[in-house]
């Protein structure tokens, strides 16, 4: 690395003076905090290849621009190690394309973050469980991978509570969000999400999502995955009840088991998909039975919505642990405003 670092630097006594001194400059997100050393901070920008100055984009509504050394100073924080910062980089190229909507996302009322989906090589490379408690807490890549995302966004574009984040009601995601995807089998039915959304076999892949949080569900009594998508289906429409009824991209997380149904009753991730576009829809005069009655009239009571635009807005994960009739929906934070983005991690 060449350039000189160029963020300001404080002297303190001790880490816990340095501690202090982050929640008193108001650069945490409510839990201490990593002191960003100049070793530490170059640690992670040699391990991302990128000279300090890099610039890894622009916020387009306050013309912000976001350059590495920032980046690697606020991972650093969250407790990245050299190796995790490539994968931050890269979470914070994907949210700054212009089909994220990263104004509208980290500004809305409507409380969402951003969840962090990893897939390919990289995943065994940072040890990163998919299985037990994935989405939870346990996994350390995931915990300060997406906590730094939370930190990128608060010290760097102002998404403080009451500033630039105006949500009524958060979500614990808004401390930590990220995940990598179980590949633990080779069936052309169950393709890694990376791999569906083009990135190429053996490369390690970033996707963001705007996201509300996890909607839990069960079903352990049936074989059949008809009746299975028809649990799936059943939790996105809840979600279009009670929550946005516009319809974009929704994740849908399939521990092993559940996977076992689909698979071994002849079903792959398309058909997932396909189940989902069919099924997940609504009309406007079901808004009457979750008292929105306000908003429908007979002019509009029969109009359709569809929590999918085209079945390749579904983005089916395989996550969880090996055993439990257990899946989770994701919603979107305000459906096809923002989009999924995926990107490939770049070798150093």
């Amino acid at each position: 690395m060449s350039q000189a670092l160029t963020s300001a630097t404080y002297e303190v006594a001790n880490i816990a003076e340095a501690i202090e001194l982050y929640f008193d400059k108001g650069w945490t997100d409510g839990l201490p905090v990593v002191p960003p050393t100049a070793d530490a901070v170059r640690a992670g920008l040699d391990a991302s290849g990128m000279e300090p100055g890099h610039v890894l984009g622009t916020e387009p509504v306050r013309n912000r621009v976001i350059t590495a050394e920032k980046v690697a100073v606020n991972a650093v924080m969250a407790g990245c190690l050299a190796a995790h910062v490539p994968v931050v980089m890269t979470a914070v190229e994907a949210m700054l394309e212009e089909e994220f909507l990263l104004h509208g996302t980290t500004a809305s009322t409507g409380g969402s973050a951003v969840l962090v989906i990893l897939n390919g090589p990289i995943v065994a490379e940072l040890a990163m469980d998919p299985t037990f408690n994935v989405l939870g807490n346990g996994d350390r890549s995931a915990a300060v991978i997406g906590r730094s995302v939370r930190l990128v966004l608060m010290n760097l574009l102002d998404v403080r509570p009451g500033r630039i984040d105006r949500s009524t009601l958060g979500h614990p995601g808004k401390f930590s969000f990220a995940m990598a995807e179980d590949e633990v089998t080779d069936d052309p039915r169950w393709l890694p999400l990376a791999r569906q959304r083009g990135v190429a076999e053996g490369e390690s892949a970033v996707t963001v999502f705007s996201a509300m949080s996890p909607r839990q569900l069960m079903n352990e009594w049936t074989r059949d995955p008809s009746d299975l998508a028809a649990t799936f289906a059943a939790e996105i429409r809840a979600n279009m009840l009670n929550y946005s009824i516009w319809g974009g991209n929704y994740v849908v997380v399939v521990p092993r088991q559940l996977r076992g149904v689909f698979l071994d009753g002849g079903w792959g991730k398309a058909e997932i998909a396909e189940a989902m576009f069919e099924r997940a829809r609504v009309h406007r005069r079901q808004w009457r039975d979750v008292g929105k009655s306000a908003v429908v009239s007979e002019r509009n009571e029969d109009t359709e919505y569809r929590a999918l635009r085209r079945v390749e807005d579904l983005l089916v994960i395989g996550a969880g642990a090996p055993a439990g009739g257990f899946g989770a929906v994701i919603a979107p934070w305000l459906g096809y405003r923002s989009r999924a983005v995926t990107r490939v991690l770049r070798p150093a």
